[in-house]
C-alpha cells in the first residue's frame, strides 16, 4: 500500500488508498481523508492565483453520500473573490457523483499577537495523555493508522490527542491546516457514546472554525457527543495543537438504532 492517503492522478484527479478505509463501512472511505484533501486542493488553488497572506479560517462540509476507496474527481471554484476575504468552493466527486462539498472562507492575516487569548482551557499534552488503540472499536484503514490518545472522562466526553504518520497526497507537501483538516472527523469516533455495534451515529457535516493557524503533528480535541430524543445528535469539539487552542468544530449526527 502507498503511505498516503491519496495519489494524484492528474489535475483535479486523485486514486484514494487502502488507507482512507471507512470505520462503519472499510470498503467505502472514512471521510477524514477526504476532507483534507478538499482543504489542501482550496490551498493548492489559492496559491496559485495570488501570492499574499490569506489563510482559511472557516472549513463547512456538506457530506453528500459515501464515498468508494477509488478514483474521485475535485474541482474548485471562488464564490465570492476579494483583497483581503475570499469565499472559495470545493467539491469531490466519485463516479460523477457530488460526494463533498466544501465552502471555506479565506481571510487577510494580520499582526494581532497583543491582542490574541482565548476563554477556552487547555488540554493536558499529548506526552500527559494514555494511549488508546482505537482499532478495539472501530474498523477501517484509517482509523488503523492513526495514533491516538485518549482520557475518555464520561460516555460521550473524551479529550483526545491525534496524529498520523500517512501523507494526505503522495509526493505533496501538505500545509498544517489541510493535515488538521484530515483529522477532524475523527472526534466523533473518539468519545463514544452508544456502541457502534449497537447504534449507527454517522455524520452528514462538519464545520470548523479557526482563530489561530495550527502547528505542529498533534491535532488535540476535546471533545462532547449529545444525542438528542428524535434521532438527530450532535458531536462539538474544541480544537487545540500543543501551543493551545486554536478553534472549533461540529458534526450533525444521524441516530439509527441497528
Amino acid at each position: 500500500m502507498a503511505a498516503a492517503y491519496f495519489q494524484r492522478l492528474g489535475e483535479g484527479r486523485f486514486r484514494a488508498t487502502e488507507h482512507t478505509g471507512g470505520a462503519w463501512e472499510p470498503d467505502t472511505q472514512h471521510i477524514a481523508p477526504a476532507l483534507g484533501l478538499l482543504a489542501h486542493v482550496v490551498e493548492v488553488d489559492r496559491d496559485r492565483r495570488r501570492d499574499d497572506t490569506l489563510v482559511v479560517t472557516r472549513l463547512s462540509y456538506d457530506i453528500l453520500g459515501t464515498v468508494p476507496i477509488d478514483e474521485v474527481d475535485v474541482d474548485v471554484a471562488v464564490l465570492r473573490a476579494g483583497r483581503t476575504i475570499e469565499l472559495v468552493e470545493a467539491v469531490l466527486a466519485a463516479h460523477g457523483r457530488p460526494s463533498v462539498r466544501l465552502r471555506a472562507w479565506l481571510m487577510q492575516r494580520r499582526d494581532t499577537r497583543d491582542l490574541s487569548g482565548s476563554g477556552h482551557p487547555g488540554l493536558p499534552g499529548p506526552e500527559q495523555t494514555e494511549p488508546w488503540d482505537a482499532t478495539s472499536v472501530w474498523r477501517g484503514g484509517f482509523i488503523a493508522g492513526a495514533e491516538v490518545r485518549r482520557d475518555q472522562q464520561a460516555p460521550g466526553r473524551a479529550r483526545v490527542w491525534v496524529r498520523t504518520s500517512t501523507d494526505l497526497v503522495e509526493g505533496e507537501p501538505v500545509s498544517p491546516m489541510s493535515r488538521f483538516a484530515g483529522l477532524l472527523d475523527i472526534a466523533n469516533g473518539m468519545a463514544v457514546r452508544a456502541d457502534p455495534a449497537e447504534v449507527l451515529f454517522p455524520n452528514i457535516d462538519l464545520t470548523a472554525h479557526f482563530f489561530d493557524q495550527p502547528r505542529g503533528e498533534w491535532l488535540g480535541l476535546d471533545t462532547t457527543v449529545s444525542f438528542g430524543r428524535g434521532g438527530v445528535g450532535l458531536t462539538t469539539s474544541v480544537v487545540h495543537d500543543e501551543t493551545g487552542p486554536v478553534g472549533t468544530s461540529s458534526q450533525s449526527l444521524t441516530l439509527r438504532p441497528r
